[in-house]
C-alpha cells in the first residue's frame, strides 16, 4: 500500500552520494521533480532542502528589506512621515509577504509561481504619484486589478514568448550594466562621504577576486553571502562606522491603524479621484511586469537543464500570485509595491534550486529579519547591500546576456533593445525592439516569417503603442511634459 502512495519524485529521488558530481545530483533533482499548480505540495515527497538552498534564501532576505525601505521610504517622504512608520511599515510588509504568500503558496500550494517580491523601477516615479493625488491603497488595488486581468489572460507568457533571444540578451545587458555602475557609485560615494574612500576601492577588489574564483571553481551559487560578509568585515576592520539600532519587536498589526486618517500613513481611505489619479501609474507598473520576469526566468533556463521543464517559474501564476499579494499587502497597510522577486529567482537559478525549498526558508528568514530586528540593520549597511545586489543580481544579468547573444542577428535584437532602454526606460526598449524583431526588420528573418500576423505585428505593436502611451501620460518621455 505504501508504495501506492509514493509520489514520483520519491520514486526516482536517489541520494547525492550516488553521483560523480554535486551538480549532477542538483540536476537530478530538477529533472524527476513535478510541483503541482494550486495543490499541497510536501517536503520529502514533492521536494528536498538543500544546502544550496540557504544562498538564494538570505540573498532574497537581504533583497527584500532593502528594497521595500527604499519603497516605503519614497512614499514616506513623499507624506511627510517619520523615520519610525518607515521602519515599522517595512516590518509589516515583509511579514504580509512571508506569511501570507511566500511560505504556503511559493513553498507549498505553487511552487510554479516566484515569489512576490519588490517593484524597483517603480521607486523614481513614486514622487510623482504623490504630487499626482495618488493614495498607496488606491495604487495597490489598480495594480492588483490590472494584474490580474493580464495573469488570467496569459498576457505575460505570451509576451515573454514573442521576445527574440536578442531582445532578452540585450535587455539583461542593459539591465545588468546600469544596475552594476549605479551600486558601484553608491557605495563609492557612501565611502567618500565618510571620508574614507579607500574602504570602496578594498571591498569591490576583494569582491572582484573573490567572485572570480568561485568561478573558475564552479561555486558562483556562494557568491552572495561571501562576498557580502568579505564586504562586512573589511569595511569594519578598515573603521566603518556601524550600530544596531533595529530593536526586536512586532509592528501593529490592524490595518484600521494604518488607513486611519490620524494614524499610521495619516490619510484615511482613499476616494475616486485617488484611484483616478493612479491609473496611469498603475498600467505602467504593470507594463514592467514581462520583460521583469521574463529576466528572472531566463536564469533557471540557462542553469536547468533542458529537461527539467515542469520546475521552471510559471509567468501568467507568478502575475497572479503578485496580483493577490498586491491587493491583499495594500488593504492591510502596507506600503510595498510588488514585482517577481529578482534577488531570490537569480541566485536560486545559479544554485540549480527549485523555487519551493528556498521559498520557505526565506520566509522563515524574513520572519526572522523582522521578529529579532537586527538583522535588518546588517542587511541595509552599504558594503553588504550593495555587494550582494552586484554579485547576486546584476553581474549575473550581464553575464547571462552576454551568453545569449551568439550571432550578428541576435546582436542586432541586443542593440535596438539597448537603444530604447537608453533613450527612456527598458520597457520601452523591450517593447521597441518586440516590434523590430517579429516583424523581421532586425534579427532572425525566418523566425519572422513563421509567426502568425497577430505575434508578429499586431500584439507587439499595440504593447508598443500602449507602453509609449503611458509613458508620455506619466512624464517619462523626453520633450513631452506630463499629461496628468
Amino acid at each position: 500500500m505504501a508504495a501506492n502512495t509514493e509520489s514520483n519524485y520519491q520514486k526516482l529521488h536517489k541520494p547525492s552520494s550516488e553521483f560523480s558530481k554535486r551538480e549532477e545530483y542538483l540536476e537530478n533533482e530538477l529533472r524527476i521533480m513535478e510541483p503541482k499548480r494550486w495543490k499541497l505540495n510536501l517536503p520529502k515527497r514533492d521536494f528536498n532542502f538543500e544546502v544550496e538552498d540557504l544562498v538564494p534564501a538570505i540573498a532574497g532576505t537581504i533583497g527584500k528589506i532593502v528594497m521595500t525601505t527604499a519603497i516605503v521610504t519614497a512614499f514616506a517622504v513623499g507624506f511627510g512621515l517619520s523615520p519610525e512608520f518607515i521602519v515599522q511599515n517595512v516590518r509589516y510588509e515583509i511579514l504580509i509577504a512571508a506569511l501570507l504568500f511566500v511560505i504556503p503558496i511559493s513553498g507549498f500550494f505553487n511552487p510554479r509561481a516566484n515569489l512576490p517580491g519588490c517593484h524597483g523601477p517603480m521607486i523614481p516615479l513614486i514622487a510623482s504619484i504623490v504630487a499626482a493625488g495618488g493614495h498607496p491603497l488606491a495604487l495597490g488595488l489598480m495594480v492588483a486589478v490590472i494584474g490580474l486581468m493580464l495573469g488570467f489572460a496569459k498576457g505575460g507568457s505570451r509576451l515573454v514568448n514573442l521576445t527574440g533571444v536578442g531582445v532578452r540578451g540585450g535587455l539583461l545587458i542593459f539591465l545588468g550594466v546600469v544596475g552594476l555602475i549605479g551600486q558601484i557609485e553608491a557605495l563609492r560615494v557612501w565611502a567618500a562621504g565618510l571620508g574614507i574612500e579607500l574602504v570602496f576601492l578594498i571591498v569591490i577588489l576583494v569582491t572582484i577576486v573573490t567572485y572570480a574564483f568561485l568561478g573558475k571553481i564552479g561555486k558562483k551559487w556562494l557568491a552572495i553571502p561571501l562576498c557580502s560578509l568579505f564586504a562586512l568585515v573589511v569595511a569594519l576592520l578598515m573603521g566603518a562606522p556601524f550600530k544596531f539600532e533595529t530593536t526586536p519587536g512586532i509592528p501593529n498589526l490592524n490595518p484600521m491603524y494604518w488607513w486611519g486618517e490620524n494614524t499610521g500613513w495619516m490619510l484615511g481611505l482613499p476616494d475616486l479621484s485617488n484611484f483616478i489619479a493612479v491609473i496611469p501609474f498603475a498600467f505602467l507598473a504593470i507594463a514592467m511586469w514581462p520583460p521583469d520576469f521574463l529576466g528572472h526566468r531566463i536564469f533557471q533556463e540557462m542553469n536547468y537543464p533542458k529537461d527539467a521543464k515542469k520546475v521552471l517559474m510559471d509567468v501568467d501564476d507568478t502575475t497572479i500570485v503578485c496580483s493577490l499579494r498586491q491587493a491583499v499587502g495594500s488593504a492591510l497597510g502596507g506600503g510595498n509595491l510588488t514585482s517577481s522577486w529578482g534577488t531570490y529567482m537569480i541566485p536560486a537559478g545559479i544554485a540549480k534550486r527549485p523555487i519551493a525549498a528556498g521559498a520557505i526558508l526565506t520566509g522563515a528568514f524574513c520572519v526572522i529579519a523582522v521578529v529579532v530586528g537586527y538583522p535588518m540593520d546588517l542587511a541595509v549597511f552599504p558594503p553588504v547591500l550593495r555587494v550582494a545586489l552586484i554579485v547576486g543580481v546584476f553581474l549575473p544579468l550581464l553575464e547571462a546576456g552576454m551568453k545569449m547573444i551568439k550571432d550578428l542577428r541576435e546582436a542586432e535584437g541586443a542593440a535596438i533593445c539597448m537603444f530604447g532602454s537608453v533613450l527612456i526606460n527598458p520597457v520601452f526598449g523591450w517593447a521597441l525592439a518586440m516590434v523590430l524583431d517579429n516583424s523581421g526588420l532586425i534579427g532572425d528573418k525566418e523566425r519572422s516569417k513563421a509567426l502568425p500576423i497577430m505575434d508578429r505585428i499586431i500584439i507587439p505593436l499595440a504593447t508598443l503603442i500602449i507602453c509609449a502611451g503611458i509613458m508620455a501620460i506619466v512624464g517619462m518621455t523626453p520633450g513631452i511634459p506630463p499629461l496628468i
